[in-house]
């Protein structure tokens, strides 16, 4: 099985690979954006890496002990929703093979409790993401009644995070993965696998904050900016990927979640090289 300092490394190499590619609208080395720079992703994903990948843990405890790490040395919320995705990527990671680690991540999520939902609703709590609000069902606010994967299900409607609880992480590897190409860490791989994922899918943290129809802009905006860099590369890509970015982050736009899935999927796609 992939041992705990192994998926700790991986964790905070997807991380780290995801600063250094130019997605738009998000905090990278090109530039910074929303009050954060690049220096409170890198401090962050540090201090979560042992935690999320500790072992014997259960996934809300992963969770939770991956955030409470991050906000300590970031000050501030820089990667809640990396961490709902990477821990149970990371719990899979350390199951016994031979199962590939598809099949070992739905054991995973079947076997979420209401202690995993308590664990993951404090980290929520404490990171408050923007625009959380709050929920008639499962609010993180309150006591945990259900399960984690029960909880998920009510907000997969609404949240793409959540819906990769519901159904296996079909979109990170399904879109996400394929994006990477070879080299999971590779800066243009990374820059396609995150418009892949902006272009397809309404993204959610700008849906919490400005609409659906915000996100829904943003998402063609997206396919078009894809369209021109279909097959090209360089001085011109960079150029018409420095402009979406300017673009978004004058209008307060981040694409968050977007963001997320495509550090899940190069943290699924070195899990998956590692065995």
């Amino acid at each position: 099985m992939t041992t705990p300092a192994e998926a700790a490394r991986a964790f905070e190499a997807a991380c780290r690979a995801e600063l250094v590619a130019l997605k738009p609208g998000n905090v990278h080395v090109f530039a910074a954006g929303h009050g954060m720079e690049v220096a409170h992703f890198e401090r962050a994903a540090a201090a979560a890496a042992p935690a999320i990948a500790a072992e014997g843990l259960r996934v809300g405890a992963r969770i939770e002990a991956a955030v409470k790490a991050s906000l300590a040395v970031a000050g501030c919320n820089t990667n809640l929703g990396i961490i709902l995705l990477g821990a149970p990527l990371v719990a899979a990671a350390l199951l016994p093979r031979p199962q590939g680690l598809r099949r070992r991540l739905s054991q995973v999520l079947e076997a979420l409790d209401v202690a995993d939902a308590a664990g993951a609703f404090r980290a929520i709590a404490a990171a408050s993401p923007g625009g959380l609000g709050s929920a008639a069902d499962a609010d993180v606010r309150h006591p945990a009644t259900l399960s984690l994967s029960a909880a998920m299900a009510l907000a997969a409607d609404r949240d793409l995070i959540a819906r990769q609880y519901g159904d296996g992480y079909a979109e990170v590897f399904t879109l996400g993965v394929p994006a990477l190409g070879a080299d999971p860490t590779a800066p243009e791989g990374v820059e396609d696998a995150f418009l892949a994922f902006l272009s397809t899918l309404p993204d959610s943290h700008i849906a919490r904050k400005f609409g659906r129809e915000a996100a829904e802009g943003v998402r063609a905006e997206a396919q078009a900016v894809r369209a021109f860099l279909a097959g090209g590369s360089g001085a011109a890509r960079r150029a018409a990927l420095a402009a979406f970015d300017a673009s978004l982050k004058a209008r307060g736009l981040n694409p968050g979640t977007s963001a997320d899935l495509t550090v899940a999927s190069i943290l699924a796609a070195l899990l998956e090289q590692g065995g």
